[in-house]
């Protein structure tokens, strides 16, 4: 049972937010004051100023209330997503599933190219049915009451949503991070239920990518095994702590908005294609919406538990048959993505019927490169 809401954050959370940023108790700094030992101060304190002086949340308030939003419960857990409907009727749904440190936020400049294509030099035909809903936990489908919810349990939750709530057959799929992992297993377990699964992040569920070498790299591909090695210390902090003392961590994090900006911050500039300068890559003011996301909804918590559920235990296999990923299956790979797999890989454990290597572009391929984004999924599922 699905209800109408709209994306709006309390006054009392945003008054709290402002003061907060105000009374930040700032740590010293020793030594060198750059991106050598973490957000350097200098910078963090120029946004916290953004933040505080011009960052307007009725603004970024309105945007997203250009479309509807909706709250479903599913089996007990409190779901909400965006739904941009299409114009064509014979338009297929998709649902875009977002990761961490994302928000559904991150698909705002993805959504009116593929509802309504027209309105963006595209064509009628090329519509989708679509659908963007926070994660379990993040954002608005918050409070997370629950335990236990992983990978595996979030697309139970999406096939559940898509038919038996939304009354949708099939559907399309397309994910990110966090996104691409819940895309995978819906490829993987329930791919009489997909049109197509397109990922741009390239994880096969039942695949240890430990146990690859160089020599499962092609020749043309040596520039993945630089991109992972470079990659590899930039994701091992937060994977750790998130997988081993989510709530210790959660403390400092629910406490501080500043804490919270400076650890989802320094991610969005590691893990994008900004050569070092985060803000080429994303706005001051998207920076900042997303903080506040996962801040004033007490998302920053919950959020964290989800690479404990899924990581500290192996993937859930729903069967063994070959390949794992049975649903036909497309992989954006944008260069300066965290995780790159062969594409022998993936051809041997999915459906594959799409392969696009992107000119360029980061683990937040949805916010850094829309056009490329839309392009590949229209040419994927209306092909």
């Amino acid at each position: 049972m699905q209800k109408q809401t709209s994306a709006t954050l309390s006054e009392a959370s945003l008054n709290e937010l402002n003061s907060r940023l105000k009374q930040t108790r700032w740590p010293p700094v020793i030594g060198r004051d750059d991106w050598q030992y973490g957000v350097p101060q200098s910078w963090l304190k120029e946004m916290v100023e953004y933040w505080v002086e011009e960052w307007d949340w009725n603004k970024q308030e309105v945007e997203m209330n250009r479309w509807k939003h909706y709250e479903a419960t599913v089996d007990g857990i409190k779901l909400h997503y965006l739904h941009a409907p299409a114009k064509h009727p014979d338009a297929p749904p998709i649902i875009l599933t977002h990761g961490w440190p994302w928000t559904f936020w991150d698909f705002k400049d993805v959504i009116g190219p593929l509802s309504d294509p027209e309105s963006f030099g595209g064509k009628a035909e090329d519509a989708f049915n679509v659908y963007v809903p926070s994660l379990p936990g993040f954002g608005f489908s918050t409070p997370l009451t629950q335990s236990g919810v992983d990978v595996s349990r979030i697309a139970n939750l999406w096939v559940k949503l898509m038919t038996e709530e939304l009354g949708h057959t099939t559907f399309a799929a397309h994910g990110g991070d966090w996104g691409a992992l819940v895309t995978a297993h819906l490829a993987h377990e329930y791919a009489d239920k997909l049109l197509g699964a397109h990922m741009s992040l390239t994880l096969i569920p039942g695949v240890d990518r430990s146990t690859l070498g160089p020599e499962d790299y092609d020749a043309s591909e040596a520039w993945m095994l630089k991109r992972n090695t470079e990659a590899g210390p930039l994701i091992t902090s937060h994977v750790t702590v998130h997988r081993l003392d989510p709530q210790t961590l959660a403390y400092g994090l629910m406490d501080s908005p500043v804490g919270t900006a400076a650890w989802i911050w320094e991610r969005r500039r590691n893990w994008s294609d900004c050569d070092g300068d985060i803000e080429s890559s994303f706005s001051r003011e998207h920076l900042c919406t997303t903080a506040a996301l996962y801040w004033c909804t007490g998302a920053i918590t919950s959020s964290l538990r989800l690479y404990h559920e899924h990581f500290s235990k192996p993937w859930p296999m729903a069967h063994n048959r070959s390949p794992a990923l049975e649903a036909p299956c497309a992989f954006a790979v944008f260069p300066e993505d965290v995780v790159h797999l062969p594409r022998a890989v993936l051809e041997n454990n999915s459906n594959l019927a799409r392969y696009t290597l992107m000119p360029s572009g980061g683990h937040f391929g949805a916010a850094e490169e829309p056009q490329l984004l839309v392009d590949d999924l229209r040419a994927f599922f209306h092909s």
